[in-house]
């Protein structure tokens, strides 16, 4: 452990600047949240009324927690909350163990540092110290929120420790991925796979059968009932234990390997390159194809699970006619919202692909695997135009795969062959906004280099902000002019036509080429 210390506070130095958005975010996401809800169900009898809408709607249920949140409201704000702000979280602890094991790894960063007087084990515990924290401060920021907007001590105690506990949970697994897999991109690949799949898993006990919402941290957190007549503490105990066997996997597995190597070793290539190698494009798509496959499948198969609800949403409304009383187009719109929402999600989620891939070539440039290809008759422009082009080629196919999923799984529910082309044609609505967000990592990259990550990424957290808070925080208008995803149309509910989308599309390829114009004339590698 030799080192510890200095490695930690190094660690916080280098995350000064996105530690505190993560954190930030995350309380303000908890805050605008309460306040909206206690504002809209402030009286018992409205949140009674809401209780018996949304306790018979299996989607609203598998999308959000278990019906048994709505018993108060601050339950109630758990419920439309919590999910959402456990995958922040979890995404958090997954980018900070990762960079600071794996990726250190991966540039040689660490083999510079372990030269010095730092133990074999150091990097691991600081990493694992620096998720903690984050998590601790995370843990504060909600309990301040939650206290300060009127809700429980109690109840805001528990809530801010189960965040916590799941932090830990996925820092400790992000532990264990850094000694299994050589590459970052193979670690964060495995752990998001991992996130999806608790979220999957919560979402199918909680509109089915409960036993496997205990098989995932988002639900054991939301099982704690912290603000119901029957808080659990244990839940809690279980997510730190779970992240101590966890972090005692990682040591057990980083004592067995090489340094810079992981459990799983990377296959041997052909003694000669495929022909399909001897190109900029060949090269960036071998670089991204398993990335591109594992997102496919793993957003197509949430597409699957979200059509597979549709018919839940159209019976729910034949159950309870009186609500389509109150809306504009009757029963069909509400299906229509349905698809439309999750078709948004799955198109957010290409647009995350589509962002991690721009950003591979930055990765690329750092590691310093970008200056020996431009040194050959390879252009600046072939190189970097070569990722973005996979970048939105395979963020199409992610979008692809959402809607043709949805469409598979909801017509076989309704009987309806040809949901499936409907909704794919429907997904494709959304590629330009999908590419614009995608644009912005581009510009990024040509530009300003060094901000490309922050700049990425911070375009598709404010597009998800406003896809899918907007209402509920009552955002004001102007506020959401800067989404590309306000400009196109909400397809289905909304008619499909081609003016806003060629706009879209326009400004993406505006971003696109400033900045390949910007990358011909900055340095390579700063």
């Amino acid at each position: 452990m030799t080192g510890t210390g200095t490695l930690l506070g190094f660690s916080l130095r280098r995350e000064r600047i996105g530690l505190p958005l993560w954190i930030g975010g995350t309380g303000l996401l908890f805050l605008i949240q309460s306040v909206q809800s206690q504002n809209l169900y402030g009286t018992a009898e409205e949140l009674a009324a809401l209780r018996g809408t949304l306790g018979g709607n299996t989607a609203v249920i598998a999308m959000s927690g278990p019906v048994e949140l709505l018993d108060s409201i601050g339950g109630e704000i758990v419920f439309e909350i919590f999910a959402f702000a456990a995958i922040i979280v979890a995404l958090m602890n997954m980018f900070l163990v990762g960079r600071h094991t794996r990726g250190d790894e991966e540039t040689g960063r660490a083999e510079l540092i372990r030269s010095a007087r730092v133990g074999r084990r150091a990097p691991v515990f600081a990493a694992l110290a620096l998720a903690a924290l984050a998590d601790l401060a995370v843990a504060v920021a909600i309990f301040a929120v939650a206290v300060g907007t009127g809700l429980p001590a109690g109840g805001s105690l528990l809530v801010a420790a189960a965040l916590g506990g799941i932090g830990l949970v996925f820092a400790a697994l992000t532990a264990v991925a850094a000694q299994v897999f050589e590459h970052a991109r193979g670690v964060y690949g495995a752990v998001g796979l991992a996130i999806g799949a608790a979220y999957m898993l919560r979402a199918a006990g909680d509109a089915g059968n409960p036993a496997l919402s205990w098989a995932s941290p988002i639900g054991w957190g939301q099982r704690t009932f912290p603000y119901g007549g029957q808080q659990r503490w244990w839940p809690v105990l279980v997510m730190a234990g779970v992240a101590l066997a966890l972090v005692g996997v990682a040591l057990l597995a980083l004592d067995r390997r090489d340094f810079g190597a992981g459990l799983v070793r990377s296959r041997p290539g052909r003694p000669r390159a495929s022909w399909a190698l001897g190109s900029a494009a060949g090269l960036a798509w071998r670089l991204h194809r398993g990335a591109v496959i594992g997102w496919v499948l793993g957003v197509g198969m949430l597409g699957v699970a979200y059509g597979s609800l549709g018919d839940s949403i159209e019976q729910y409304i034949l159950d309870n006619p009186e609500v389509a009383e109150f809306l504009p187009g009757g029963a069909a719109d509400v299906v229509d919202a349905y698809l439309a929402l999750t078709i948004t999600m799955g198109a957010l989620l290409a647009a995350a692909f589509g962002v991690a891939a721009a950003l591979r070539a930055r990765a690329e440039e750092t590691a310093g695997r970008a200056e020996p290809l431009l040194a050959t008759a390879v252009s600046r422009r072939a190189w970097l135009g070569s990722h973005l082009g996979v970048a939105l080629a395979g963020s199409a196919l992610v979008l692809i795969a959402a809607g043709f999923g949805e469409g598979l799984s909801y017509g076989l529910t309704v009987g309806d062959s040809g949901q499936a082309v409907r909704m794919t044609g429907v997904a494709l609505a959304y590629l330009p906004a999908v590419w614009a967000v995608v644009a912005v990592a581009a510009l990024s990259l040509g530009w300003w280099a060094k901000a490309a990550a922050v700049a990425g990424w911070v375009a598709v957290g404010y597009c998800a902000v406003v896809e899918l808070f907007a209402d509920s925080f009552g955002l004001p208008e102007w506020l959401l002019q800067a989404s590309p995803f306000v400009h196109v149309p909400e397809a289905p509910l909304e008619p499909v036509t081609a003016a806003p989308l060629l706009a879209v599309c326009a400004v993406a390829v505006v971003l696109v080429v400033a900045g390949l114009a910007g990358f011909r004339r900055r340095d390579v590698g700063y």
